[in-house]
């Protein structure tokens, strides 16, 4: 069954979510969770991929969180700014708030929170310490694309096997 293509985003945006999903299988084959991000300057430039690194017991260790800790590190405001964050899932509240603090401009995710929350549910997997929230819920003023529907199948894939029911 073929999905329908997600009409708000461009061939580059799943060229860069696509990227996502690699780091995220490239972490759960490290035995971590399956999540990857990656940043891209105004001129469409990768400048820092990440991927999941929780499994040594820090749980801040997204990449989503990196990327902003990065940033803040080697970009100006400006850059920060035109810069994209594409992300295998949406972010969660600790990496929305660390997006906004930073400055850096839209998210492009491939899943949505509602989405994997959903998967969860479904297969009975216990919800996790912290409230899950849209980037909007925490960060309102950043623009947000996604999901990407035809990556759906592959991220739901991943985040099955990570929990032992695929």
């Amino acid at each position: 069954m073929a999905l329908e293509p997600s009409p708000d985003l461009t061939d580059d945006d799943l060229r860069h979510l696509r990227r996502c999903v690699e780091l995220a299988r490239e972490a759960l084959e490290d035995g971590d969770e399956p999540f990857g991000s990656v940043l891209v300057d105004g001129d469409g430039t990768v400048r820092y991929e990440d991927r999941n690194r929780v499994k040594d017991g820090d749980a801040t260790r997204h990449p989503e969180l990196e990327i902003a800790r990065w940033a803040a590190a080697h970009l100006t405001p400006e850059e920060r700014r035109d810069a994209v964050v594409y992300t295998s899932g949406e972010h969660c509240a600790m990496c929305s708030a660390a997006h906004a603090w930073v400055g850096l401009g839209p998210i492009v995710y491939a899943a949505s929170t509602t989405q994997l929350l959903g998967w969860l549910e479904e297969w009975g997997v216990a919800p996790g310490p912290v409230r899950p929230l849209a980037i909007g819920d925490v960060a309102p003023g950043v623009a947000v694309r996604g999901p990407a529907y035809e990556l759906a199948p592959e991220i739901r894939s991943l985040h099955a096997r990570l929990h032992g029911v695929a």
